[in-house]
């Protein structure tokens, strides 16, 4: 008997779809493919859509999590760089889900590269398998590129999942966990197993969340915050004095505008929550502007 979702795939389907189109899962494009329909409807509903929301979803691969989004969302905008899977995505959608096959637009692109000028529409939310090996870049681009998502809901490997929503102070907070948060409140959302993949990869996965909010500063104020975060993490045993006097021109200058900002100098990077880059780049600011 059909399940409402039965149209999901299967281990057999993912296989199936994958040797007629004579692909081969890559490491260089981080290719691991969802086979279990439980996870798909683990991930739809960590990532808590309405039925308004326009997704866009990078690396759908052979569909698994597409045909999870359609029946859910108004509109799924599914980013693939190899043109193969581009290719047959709107067939496995039109097969599988047929009622929700027009909610579908696919874009053959590398994600890394998308514009808002390369989608039909503004996405309200991210929901994707990310690629492993640019996970973080891809997510950054994407939160800086579209202003208009407002929910994130990514799987990664676990390791860059505790980064991403690691607190100040832990060894495993650093660069991403800064800049992620710079958009909004990011949570580990849950645990994904080796199994559920094929190729079955080496590594555990993990679902992060960011629910996306104004937090007191513009978008804009990112090109004067995300340098001060690389430099305080560039070498993460000195003190933020040592740190930043490449970029105030020396050790006092520094001293002076951490000072200004109500920054302890000799605190490291990991110490600092996103609100401190802030204040210290709006100071920055100010003194380079007087």
């Amino acid at each position: 008997m059909s399940t409402p979702d039965s149209h999901l795939l299967g281990p057999v389907e993912i296989r199936d779809l994958a040797a007629e189109l004579d692909v081969t899962p890559t490491k260089k494009l981080g290719q691991n493919f969802v086979h279990d329909p439980n996870t798909v409807r683990r991930i739809v509903a960590a990532a808590d859509l309405s039925p308004d929301d326009v997704v866009i979803e990078v690396g759908p691969g052979l569909g698994s999590l597409t045909l999870g989004l359609v029946d859910t969302v108004r509109r799924v905008v599914a980013v693939e760089i190899d043109p193969r899977l581009a290719g047959r995505l709107e067939q496995t959608v039109t097969q599988r889900a047929p009622a929700f096959a027009d909610r579908l637009d696919v874009v053959n692109i590398d994600a890394l590269k998308v514009t808002a000028a390369d989608l039909p529409e503004a996405p309200t939310a991210l929901v994707a398998n990310l690629p492993y090996n640019v996970s973080v870049p891809v997510l950054l681009h994407l939160l800086e590129e579209f202003p208009s998502i407002r929910r994130v809901l990514v799987m990664v490997q676990a390791e860059v999942a505790d980064r991403l929503a690691a607190q100040p102070g832990s060894k495993i907070y650093g660069v991403p966990s800064v800049k992620a948060s710079f958009y909004g409140d990011v949570t580990r959302a849950g645990s994904i197993g080796k199994n559920v993949f094929w190729p079955a990869p080496k590594i555990e996965s993990g679902l992060v969340r960011i629910d996306v909010r104004d937090k007191g500063w513009s978008r804009e104020a990112r090109s004067e915050v995300f340098p001060l975060i690389d430099a305080a993490f560039a070498q993460r045993r000195k003190t933020l004095r040592s740190c930043l006097s490449g970029i105030f021109g020396s050790g006092a200058a520094a001293e002076e505008a951490l000072v200004a900002a109500d920054i302890d100098p000799q605190l490291r990077g990991e110490k600092l929550l996103v609100d401190d880059y802030v204040r210290l780049a709006e100071v920055r600011k100010a003194s380079s502007s007087d």
